[in-house]
């Protein structure tokens, strides 16, 4: 049932931002371009995401536990890193450069762009290459609070 759900939730997902064209890097590049050919049609895109958020969030704290999940898992971290200032710089930088970020990419792959299947290569890439930074990290301070 929980797979279902997660696919149905996914396909709604995948078609709303077909629907808002955010599957198309060259609408998403002229939002980010303030100084040039500037489209703010996809304020209204956020706008709907934060508001849809927003109304999700105060369903959630007033529950004990998800639907179909023995537990919320929700943030927890409360500081700004070295790694989350990184890490949002180069998310940005790449959604500036190509137009596309995770979800619009995953959904744009049933439209067999290449650009998509590239952009999706280099963030699974990316992924895996953090992953094991984050691990050869975690690894030495294990070892230096060993010493």
């Amino acid at each position: 049932m929980r797979a279902l759900i997660a696919l149905i939730s996914g396909i709604v997902f995948g078609i709303g931002l077909t629907v808002a064209d955010m599957t198309n890097p060259a609408k998403v590049q002229n939002f980010l371009d303030l100084m040039g050919i500037w489209d703010p049609s996809l304020i209204f895109v956020m706008g709907g995401g934060v508001i849809v958020a927003f109304i999700g969030f105060r369903i959630v704290r007033g529950r004990e536990r998800p639907l179909l999940a023995g537990q919320f898992y929700l943030p927890t971290a409360e500081h700004i890193d070295f790694r989350l200032i990184t890490g949002s710089a180069i998310f940005g930088v790449g959604w500036g450069l190509s137009g596309f970020c995770p979800g619009p990419a995953v959904a744009g792959l049933a439209w067999g762009n290449p650009q998509v299947f590239i952009f999706v290569g280099a963030m699974v890439a990316g992924a895996i290459l953090a992953k094991q930074f984050a691990r050869g990290e975690r690894e030495t301070i294990t070892e230096s609070s060993a010493d």
